[in-house]
């Protein structure tokens, strides 16, 4: 009779098997959960750090394209070789425009890429140094060199002037004087007269002069003009009788009467008779000489 009491006993070692093993089960889930969980977080905390490295490195790139872009400026300026800076800026310009989206490896290898930029942008400062220095001796020599290009240019601007200053004195100072200039009329018996004169007696008019003595001036031919001009500044001319023009002060003008002769500095003497072939009005009369289109003398006569 006392066998019977074992059945409560085995099945309350059951209940307790069964109760382990859910318990065990719920364990194993709620570390799967928990291990899933922790994947997710970490997943999420590489992707967030991905971005951050991406957005930094492209803002660095960002950067170093300004910098490369002032240093082609600076070393083109100081007369440096661009060609390596323009084609690290062209390869920053490139990664610039692709897409963000990248994975670690590939923004490890950007992040390589931007450490040789620096490198490269700290090799271009020590260039650029070298480069200012050099520049700095050549302005210096350059200065110098101009300093003395200027000062030889102000001494043959000097010397040129006053070779022709000196010039300009020797042709002064070469120019022929008439000098005892004395004017007559010559009536038609051949009788002479001074100023002033009646229309009757100035049937010619006589004009003598001496050239004075001028040791600058070349022994060389000359042609020596008269101009008998009117109260009305007319020229009194005559083609026909040996009158013609020259040029003075830039214009043709018309002279009385011309003759060529051989200047031979010995004060020789001219005279010159003009015959007008009509009578002279009344007033007064100026006759002026000329060579080489300057004036030698002057002389004024008057008629009644």
């Amino acid at each position: 009779m006392a066998e019977p009491a074992a059945e409560p006993k085995k099945a309350g070692n059951k209940t307790s098997i069964i109760i382990a093993l859910l318990s065990i089960i719920v364990i194993i889930q709620s570390i799967k959960i928990y291990l899933d969980y922790q994947q997710k977080v970490e997943v999420r905390e590489q992707l967030a750090s991905t971005e951050e490295n991406l957005a930094t490195t492209m803002q660095r790139l960002n950067e170093i394209k300004i910098e490369l872009e002032q240093k082609i400026a600076e070393i083109q300026k100081l007369g440096g070789d661009i060609t390596e800076l323009q084609k690290a800026k062209a390869e920053v310009d490139a990664q610039l425009k692709r897409s963000t989206t990248r994975s670690a490896k590939e923004i490890q290898q950007l992040r390589d890429k931007v450490e040789g930029y620096e490198e490269l942008l700290k090799l271009k400062d020590e260039e650029i140094e070298k480069l200012q220095s050099v520049n700095k001796v050549l302005f210096s020599e350059n200065k110098s060199l101009k300093t003395e290009k200027n000062q030889l240019n102000d001494s043959i601007n000097r010397l040129a002037k006053n070779k022709e200053e000196l010039t300009t004195k020797v042709a002064i100072a070469s120019q022929l004087k008439a000098e005892n200039v004395v004017i007559k009329s010559v009536n038609a018996r051949g009788k002479e007269r001074e100023s002033p004169f009646k229309n009757r007696q100035l049937e010619k008019l006589k004009v003598e002069f001496n050239i004075a003595e001028n040791n600058v001036a070349p022994i060389e031919g000359k042609k020596i003009l008269i101009r008998v001009i009117d109260e009305n500044n007319q020229v009194i001319f005559d083609v026909a009788k040996g009158s013609g023009t020259f040029m003075l002060n830039g214009k043709e003008e018309f002279y009385t009467s011309a003759q060529e002769i051989l200047f031979d500095n010995t004060k020789q003497k001219l005279s010159f008779i003009y015959e007008k072939g009509s009578e002279y009005a009344s007033g007064n009369y100026t006759v002026e000489i000329y060579t080489d289109g300057y004036k030698m003398g002057t002389m004024q006569f008057g008629v009644r």
